[in-house]
């Protein structure tokens, strides 16, 4: 999934105390202080100390260091944009569980709560071998740090004129989940929206802070219904559409391009709004927005799982779930951005990989017939369509 730092995401009070706690053993502390490989004749040295995290037995109020929001506290509305966004993205969580579990009707989210001692943390909910789901996975954290300019670059997509030389104070906040359902006939889903802040270099003092949004939500169904289609991306419209009219024939298209997989020619699903480094609007309308993006996820989706998840299937529909589920842990371990960047800042791993799949499958050489129902769906990855 396009996790930040692994697995941003968070909740809004009160919480809820359905989900059970579970300790996570304390990963040791990474650091990098011997040249790093970038290029052929180049490398690069930093020095980069990662914090272990502590497993916690129950949810902060806040996972924010104090001096980030003074008034940030149980009697009080959040005023930063970093309080705002950490608050957003723990009710998107909250409400993303529920509504599972209700589809569920019976298993619950497993939950890790982990900190940093410098500040930050995270909350990680997974559901495993469920009636209707194989995985569900839905993480959020806020995370402090100092990355390598390769993470950097990592995260911003390319180099650029405002690149920073040397290692980079961060802040990165975010919501990320990946759903897989058992059924072939019900898609898979994933969304995430993140904000990200940086701060000037020691050997750059006052350089201005930077500061974007970024995430979206995609479909990645096995078979195509169009009339699911349809809906999904008639809600990501809607969202976009109180914001701006470009929003959504501009989003769809970064979709479709992102979620590319270079070596196999074909994208990973049928798309839906996918936006990076957004900074170029007004702030507090772009967080306005991805608090409307991140609630259109249930309305978008919950109402196709409903429909398909008892539906009827053989074991050829299943292989075929599992083959393109090849693609999507194939894209995300190649290509994924937000993958790329919490391993090369030494997030958590069990979070980062929450999106991959419990099983899945490569043939040698696997091509549907012309015609069939498979080869619909292929031929709708390698060539983009407007479903509205």
């Amino acid at each position: 999934m396009a996790s930040l730092v692994s697995s941003p995401h968070a909740s809004s009070l009160p919480f809820s105390s359905t989900h059970r706690l579970h300790h996570t053993p304390n990963l040791p502390t990474l650091s990098f202080s011997r040249p790093i490989k970038t290029k052929p004749n180049h490398s690069l040295r930093c020095s980069v100390s990662i914090e272990k995290e502590v497993p916690e037995t129950e949810r902060p109020f806040t996972f924010l260091r104090d001096s980030d929001d003074s008034t940030h506290s149980p009697s009080s509305s959040p005023t930063s944009v970093r309080a705002r966004f950490e608050t957003m993205i723990r009710a998107a969580q909250d409400s993303v569980c529920e509504a599972i579990e209700a589809v569920e009707g019976g298993p619950k989210f497993r939950e890790d709560v982990w900190s940093r001692p410098g500040g930050g943390g995270g909350i990680s909910r997974v559901l495993q071998d469920g009636n209707v789901f194989e995985k569900a996975g839905v993480n959020v954290s806020v995370v402090y740090g100092v990355m390598p300019p390769e993470a950097y670059r990592a995260a911003k997509g390319s180099a650029s004129s405002d690149q920073k030389p040397g290692p980079v104070p961060f802040f990165a906040a975010g919501v990320s989940s990946v759903l897989h359902p058992k059924n072939p006939f019900a898609p898979t889903l994933h969304f995430n929206y993140r904000y990200f802040e940086t701060d000037a270099p020691k050997d750059v003092p006052g350089a201005p802070r930077q500061w974007w949004f970024g995430g979206g939500t995609d479909f990645t169904p096995a078979y195509i219904f169009e009339d699911d289609v349809k809906h999904f991306h008639s809600i990501q419209k809607q969202a976009c559409d109180k914001f701006d009219p470009s929003f959504y024939p501009r989003f769809k298209k970064w979709c479709d391009d992102y979620f590319y997989i270079k070596h196999r020619d074909e994208r990973r699903g049928l798309g839906g709004i996918f936006f990076d480094d957004l900074n170029d609007y007004d702030q507090e309308m772009l967080l306005a927005f991805s608090t409307e993006c991140a609630n259109s996820v249930v309305p978008a989706y919950i109402p196709i799982v409903e429909k398909r998840k008892d539906m009827e299937f053989t074991e050829q529909h299943k292989a075929w779930q599992q083959l393109r589920r090849g693609r999507y842990v194939e894209f995300n371990l190649v290509y994924d951005r937000g993958t790329t960047f919490g391993l090369k800042t030494g997030g958590r791993i069990e979070s980062i990989l929450v999106s991959l799949p419990l099983s899945a499958r490569w043939e040698y050489d696997h091509k549907p017939e012309e015609g069939t129902e498979e080869w619909k769906l292929l031929d709708a990855c390698i060539n983009p369509k407007e479903w509205i």
